[in-house]
């Protein structure tokens, strides 16, 4: 007990501190989120990764917390899944490169023994889902970070129910870091998390609900992963139904997720973030009650309804998705037509 608040003392001041160290190299090498009004360097997500594994290879290495079967396998695949993270943040790798990496780290993670083929494979899916939905949140400042500390301590709690203290530490490691690099990435943000972070951090949550829920029937595991990752999925969700229906590419990056749709709705920044904060913390609690038994798994269906009515209400708004402005050759050209005409 002692060891895991030391431990996460630790990961929050070192994160704080190496996030601010790496802002300016960031900076000088280009490292940068160009799809905000204003460029964010992106090697946020990095301090996040590197004091994670220093603070839990520490405890493995020293035995004062070892982090039990499996969970230093997690680790190494979540920090593999992380570098594969940072080159697309330096060199752009398409969506499915990433995915496919995912899937290779997941299958070697997932605990088959446990879960059976079968759930195995589910399990594989909904890490790759969950990871890459993860990595959608981090299109507004603060929102990947708080919706990340809120499912790490939810999750946290559920292996701790499990007597998995190793990984209840890893967890609460996660989001102390998670913690310090938010003091940087509030609105406005001074650094971003980019995909080193968010892949890294969406591995090792969804992971970690697999390990704790293995061994339990598949209804009431469904039901408390998808509370657990509710929030992300929700967003997912939205911006393939909105795509979907308006025509425009999956692929494609555009300001029509959660975020941005509130904003536009009238929340301020920080306020859209605070709201699917307390919509992740209620979702999370729901699912930490389901795998504690303290309510049925007919709780989730509650969640589930309310991520399936925010998300058609949003489509159904069918907010216009802001176009990039015009150049001065597109004004002159439309001036051209219209006199023409």
């Amino acid at each position: 007990m002692l060891y895991g608040i030391a431990a996460a003392t630790a990961a929050l001041l070192l994160t704080a501190v190496l996030a601010a160290a790496l802002r300016a190299p960031a900076l000088r090498a280009g490292i940068l989120d160009r799809r905000r009004q204003r460029p964010l360097p992106l090697l946020g997500g990095l301090a996040v990764v590197a004091v994670t594994c220093l603070v839990a290879g520490m405890g493995q290495w020293s035995r004062v917390a070892p982090l039990g079967e499996g969970v230093g396998e997690l680790l190494t695949a979540a920090a593999a899944i992380a570098a594969l993270g940072l080159v697309a943040d330096v060199w752009r790798l398409r969506a499915r490169v990433l995915a496919a990496g995912t899937a290779v780290a997941a299958v070697w993670v997932v605990p088959y023994d446990d879960t059976g083929l079968p759930g195995g494979l589910l399990a594989v899916g909904w890490i790759v889902l969950t990871t890459l939905a993860f990595r959608g949140l981090d299109h507004a400042d603060g929102l990947a970070g708080t919706v990340g500390v809120i499912t790490a301590f939810g999750v946290g709690a559920c292996a701790a129910a499990e007597v998995m203290d190793g990984l209840a530490v890893l967890l609460s490691v996660v989001a102390a870091a998670l913690t310090g690099f938010l003091m940087h990435n509030w609105h406005p943000a001074r650094i971003g998390l980019g995909a080193c972070g968010s892949l890294f951090t969406g591995f090792v949550l969804s992971s970690a609900v697999v390990f704790t829920r293995a061994g339990y029937a598949l209804g009431p595991s469904a039901a408390v992963v998808f509370c657990l990752g509710a929030v992300a999925v929700a967003d997912a969700l939205l911006v393939v139904l909105a795509r979907t229906t308006a025509r425009r590419p999956l692929l494609r990056r555009g300001p029509d997720h959660l975020a941005h749709r509130l904003r536009r709705l009238g929340l301020t920044p920080p306020g859209s973030v605070v709201l699917l904060g307390a919509a992740s913390f209620s979702s999370v609690l729901v699912g930490v009650l389901v795998h504690a038994g303290w309510t049925g798994e007919g709780a989730a269906l509650w969640v589930g309804g309310a991520v399936v009515v925010a998300v058609v209400a949003l489509v159904l708004l069918r907010m216009p998705v802001q176009q990039p402005p015009r150049t001065a050759s597109t004004q002159v050209s439309g001036h051209l037509r219209v006199r023409s005409g």
